[in-house]
């Protein structure tokens, strides 16, 4: 009897190892032997705990019934025999199953029994896993603020009894929670946190859930390489440990990166292999995430039937699996899909269903985009002071989420992916500014335009004025310093083989561990802001409106040219110390082809095209000609604006002439001073106002070249 009690141990624990290599058939097949022999051993313990792996299994196969059928036995004969920690065990992984069907409240209901029976019998690690299931529920529900109690719940007792492993689980939970929140900086330290820690006690299967997480919150930031590093990282190693359900969700967020990149096809090739991985394991809500992304995919190639065709998949799916948060993007895209269609009414209709849903469970970028599409919608049927209150509430929202992100890099990538909001916004005043020309409308897109593009460098000057190193703790500045020194050693090494000669292998790991030590440094200098106590003190200047543009930044004898582009118009201010004046100009597109045109034409050593310069000075400085006379020009210019030097550019309406240009350039009569904005040039001469003169007579600046394969290098003979 003892030997075939030890053999069904022996074939039970084989089992555990081919589940946990993910070979789940060769599993049940040992499991199944197990089970013969307990039955016919009149072990009934043994056979409920053989029951229950064996329902676990069913449940990873996506087999949801065949497993509850396991687990249901299993429960019986746990209680049966009285054993309350494997009771506590059975109706856990029952919640989980019920979970994996959309059945929340079945879920909750079984969660919360086993959460009082691990705290009748003292289970502290078993509680801490139930806390951690009810809080993933609430999340799937929606219910952010109720996950985040839960897992700080959890968090609580697993540090307290020292479980690095849970710690790491309910840390990567808590960084879900702050993302889906918006806090995408704190999201990033919890995810970073967790991930040490898996890779500290060898989590494999933690630490790839830990790195896609962190992909998604990278592209989610518009750092699409970023993204893409690390969600390769985590794709091998879901695959080695078996994890069919990471493996579907790390490919459907390649999918999403090379998306958002403009490689559709290379996206639904992921979207294609992450499908039917997801209906294997029967993850019915990765299934509807993964048609609704297809969805979009096909929606951005014009083909809007098919787009419809997946959304209308995914939507029933979501609804059934209460994924609030899946069900209002699909909504959403639905209305960008019968936009696109013309037909604005229905588009309106999804629009304003997924709205309250986004407000409801607290997603706050999501909300943002559903007001941007609303205002964008309503701004195409003409309804301009209808959009208006909707892009100002997008744009609050995203400016609060902006400045919850600690890592100035961070910052200005995500201030980057949301551009398209200042741009409707600035269209949307000009076009009001049209129909009310007295009302300030104008003044009101300037200052905008001033919001949209001073922001950062704003941000970059007040901190370089404040010692936000003051109060830190030492131990992280300490870790600072270790890491810039690492950081020359990297540098040193890539020069040394740069002039010994190297291989294309050594060069490229030195860039990699190079930029490993960047993305360190950046994480580190962003938890140092947020601990900064001077950082929480500091207050940043607003950009300026425009009377204080004419009173901080112009004099008499100053224009302010202030240029916006945008996809369908753009736009030009001329402001002088009392007056505004505004113009509207061709696409971005018409203006950039013309500017990079003249750019490139500027860098060549042949002779310079008179009409294509003429051209451009035509396009952007003809409408203001009256206004120039022989003022000092403050040029802000826009997109690939910023790139051409306006000295160089013919002075409208000046006659041709016989210099080796043709015509006459600005600078013959004009003071010319670029600058990124208004606001930026007010707050440096704040700076600057109590600085004492240099004591050297030059400065240089200077663009130098480091490497041989320079582009500037191409035509360049030694001498």
């Amino acid at each position: 009897m003892g030997d075939r009690r030890f053999e069904a141990i022996t074939l039970n624990t084989i089992g555990d190892v081919y589940d946990s290599l993910g070979e789940l058939q060769q599993a049940l097949d040992y499991l199944n032997q197990a089970l013969s022999i307990v039955r016919a051993v009149g072990d009934r313990a043994g056979e409920a705990t053989i029951l229950t792996n064996i329902g676990v299994i069913y449940s990873d196969l996506g087999e949801k019934q065949q497993a509850l059928d396991y687990l249901n036995q299993a429960l019986l004969l746990r209680r049966a025999v009285g054993d309350r920690r494997g009771e506590a065990s059975t109706l856990n992984n029952i919640g989980a199953v019920y979970n994996d069907l959309g059945d929340q409240q079945q879920a909750l209901d079984y969660y919360n029994q086993a959460l009082l029976l691990r705290r009748a019998v003292g289970d502290k690690g078993g509680e801490a896993i139930a806390l951690n299931n009810i809080g993933a529920v609430y999340n799937d529900l929606g219910e952010l603020q109720q996950a985040l109690d839960y897992y700080n719940q959890a968090l609580s007792i697993v540090r307290a009894v020292g479980d690095r492993s849970g710690e790491a689980t309910t840390l990567n939970n808590i960084g879900v929670i702050y993302s889906d929140l918006g806090e995408k900086q704190q999201a990033l330290d919890y995810y970073n946190q967790a991930l040490l820690l898996r890779r500290a006690v060898g989590d494999k299967g933690g630490e790839a859930s830990t790195l896609s997480n962190i992909g998604v919150l990278y592209n989610f930031l518009g750092e699409k390489q970023q993204a893409l590093d690390y969600l390769n990282q985590a794709l091998p190693i879901l695959r080695t440990v078996g994890d069919k359900g990471g493996e579907a969700s790390t490919l459907s967020n390649i999918g999403l990166v090379y998306s958002s990149l403009g490689e559709k096809q290379q996206a639904l090739d992921y979207y294609n292999q992450a499908l039917p991985l997801r209906r294997a394991v029967g993850d019915r809500r990765g299934e509807a995430s993964t048609l609704s992304n297809i969805g979009l995919v096909y929606s951005s190639l014009g083909n809007q039937q098919q787009a419809l065709d997946y959304y209308n998949q995914a939507l029933p799916i979501l609804r059934t699996v209460g994924d609030r948060r899946g069900e209002a993007t699909t909504l959403n895209n639905i209305g960008l899909v019968y936009n696109s269609l013309g037909e604005k009414q229905q588009a309106l209709n999804y629009y304003n269903q997924a709205l309250p849903l986004r407000r409801d469970i607290g997603d706050r970028n999501g909300e943002a985009n559903s007001l941007y599409n609303l205002a964008a919608s309503e701004y195409n049927r003409g309804k301009f002071a209808t959009a208006l209150p909707h892009i100002e509430a997008a744009i609050e929202i995203i400016e609060d989420l902006r400045s919850k992100i600690g890592s100035q890099e961070l910052r200005t990538s995500y201030f980057a992916t949301v551009q398209n909001y200042y741009q409707l916004y600035i269209d949307l005043l000009m076009r009001l500014h049209q129909q009310n020309p007295n009302q300030g409308y104008d003044a009101q897109a300037l200052h905008i335009s001033e919001r949209a593009r001073a922001r950062s460098l704003l941000e970059l000057l007040a901190e370089a004025n404040a010692d936000i190193r003051t109060g830190v703790d030492p131990e992280l500045l300490e870790q600072e310093q270790n890491l810039l020194q690492q950081l020359n050693a990297v540098e040193h090494r890539r020069y040394q083989l740069a002039t010994e000669g190297y291989s294309d292998s050594e060069i490229n790991e030195i860039k990699a561990q190079s930029q490993a030590l960047l993305n360190q440094l950046d994480q580190l200098e962003a938890q140092i802001r947020i601990n900064s106590p001077r950082y929480a003190d500091l207050q940043y200047p607003e950009p300026l409106t425009l009377g204080e543009i004419q009173r901080q930044v112009l004099d008499e004898d100053t224009l302010l040219l202030q240029y916006s582009l945008g996809p369908y118009r753009s736009y030009l201010w001329a402001v002088t110390k009392d007056s505004i004046t505004s113009y509207e100009l061709p696409s971005e597109g018409e203006i950039n082809a013309l500017a990079q045109q003249f750019h490139e034409q500027l860098q060549s050593p042949s002779a310079p095209n008179q009409d294509l310069a003429l051209q451009l000075s035509e396009m952007i400085l003809s409408p203001v000609a009256s206004q120039l006379g022989n003022k000092r020009l403050l040029v802000v210019g826009d997109g690939a604006l910023q790139y051409v030097p306006f000295a160089a550019l013919p002075a409208p309406n000046a006659p041709e002439t016989d210099n080796p240009l043709g015509y006459t350039p600005l600078l013959v009569q004009h003071e010319i001073v670029t600058s990124s904005s208004a606001s930026t040039v007010a707050i440096s001469r704040r700076t600057l106002a109590n600085r004492s003169p240099g004591s050297k007579m030059l400065a240089v600046l200077a663009d130098p070249v480091f490497e041989e394969n320079d582009a500037r290098f191409a035509g360049v003979t030694a001498r």
